[in-house]
């Protein structure tokens, strides 16, 4: 997939000297996530990830002879497609952004995919979108996600369960993009898988009580029950009601319901729960996290390490094809981060930078073991978690 010659390679850095004559400013990377909304207690850790990046290159000094890099936040709200996209709009017209790391939900990033991305000639990296309609949606070769499509988590976590003896479960999803999307692949693969989805609901974000919602799914009945929604938002509602009620006491918990929070907030009643969520136990996961913790960012926070990738891709493309146009650096993407060339892990930012200089390939593999398949997202390895005495603990890794 590498396809640099040395001589694109002397025609990028002249460009790059030049681009960086030109600049009178530092260049902007918007970063846009649900600072408001369902996953307002995940995000600030997502946004200090990409933010680690650029500080990261900003220190070396390396990046297009010297030219700096400044973060612009925008708030995505996770649910309200139109605030996401008039945020998206802003960033790019206001101030002026090469690139947006995010969006957060898959609601709101396909909105600002179709909308403002595609309009403007914008490069998307997302690194928590997982629905797996984002891997058909027409994109212009300028949306990549760091995530691993919900496709995918949908058979992960019937392992998991089938593998705990469970045969027999209830379904709830938040009715959005990410919740269908992630239910209809669980349950696809759980019955493939010879198991039994009691019941599949629906459930809205916003509301005050659920205990109708929990009173039709323990008529149902299973053996756990499955939760698809939101650690900050009607995913929490549901199962405090069937605590409460004593519906269920055991959930199944994917990527968008893991966060320290929420065990905080429910305290006893989640452990013993269990579930997955993107990760990795390479040396690259190990050195971001003690970087994480000595930047005061939670070192496991969910998507923490998938931000700074997405980050750290979108500059290292920019630097090799020695522009921050999108039409430039979209196709660089897909070759920094795969093989061959000299790997690249976290803290090694401004190597990668001399390398590119050089005129030689590098493999970025970054805090998550970055490998990008067609179109443009990542393959993926899932952290399997429980909740033991009010802590989120991994278990292994699939």
């Amino acid at each position: 997939m590498k396809k640099l010659l040395l001589a694109s390679a002397a025609t990028a850095l002249v460009a790059g000297t030049a681009m960086a004559e030109s600049h009178s400013g530092p260049v902007k990377i918007g970063i846009i996530l649900g600072f408001t909304g369902p996953l307002e207690s995940i995000t600030p850790d997502m946004a200090g990830g990409a933010e680690l990046a650029i500080n990261e290159v900003n220190e070396t000094g390396a990046f297009m002879g010297g030219t700096t890099i400044e973060a612009v936040r925008a708030d995505s709200t996770c649910i309200d497609s139109a605030a996401a996209t008039a945020a998206a709009e802003r960033l790019v017209t206001n101030d002026g952004v090469a690139g947006i790391m995010g969006a957060d939900c898959s609601g709101v990033t396909g909105a600002i995919l179709q909308n403002v991305a595609r309009a403007n000639g914008v490069v998307m990296i997302s690194p928590s979108a997982t629905s797996p309609a984002l891997s058909e949606a027409e994109d212009d070769g300028m949306f990549f996600r760091t995530a691993p499509s919900d496709a995918r988590q949908g058979e992960i976590m019937s392992q998991v369960i089938m593998d705990r003896g469970i045969s027999e479960v209830a379904l709830t999803y938040t009715n959005n993009d990410y919740g269908k999307g992630l239910a209809d692949s669980f349950q696809k693969a759980f019955e493939a898988d010879g198991g039994s989805v009691t019941i599949t609901a629906a459930h809205e974000d916003g509301k005050a009580d659920y205990s109708a919602e929990v009173a039709s799914l323990a008529s149902a009945g299973g053996e756990v029950l499955v939760v698809a929604g939101y650690t900050d938002q009607g995913g929490k509602g549901i199962i405090q009601a069937s605590l409460d009620s004593g519906a269920f006491d055991t959930f199944v918990l994917p990527d968008g319901m893991i966060g320290q929070q929420i065990v905080d907030d429910l305290g006893s009643g989640l452990d013993g729960s269990f579930g997955q969520l993107p990760g990795s136990d390479s040396e690259g996961t190990a050195i971001f996290q003690e970087m994480a913790t000595g930047a005061g960012i939670n070192p496991t926070g969910i998507y923490t390490g998938e931000s700074y990738d997405a980050a750290a891709l979108m500059i290292l493309a920019m630097a090799k094809a020695g522009s921050t146009s999108a039409s430039d650096y979209a196709g660089e993407i897909m070759d920094i981060a795969n093989a061959p060339g000299e790997q690249i892990l976290p803290g090694e930012l401004g190597r990668a930078l001399e390398l590119i200089e050089a005129g030689e390939e590098i493999d970025y593999v970054g805090a998550t073991a970055v490998e990008f398949i067609e179109p443009g997202e990542s393959a993926g390895t899932f952290k399997e978690i429980e909740i033991k005495d009010g802590a989120i603990e991994t278990v292994g890794f699939r």
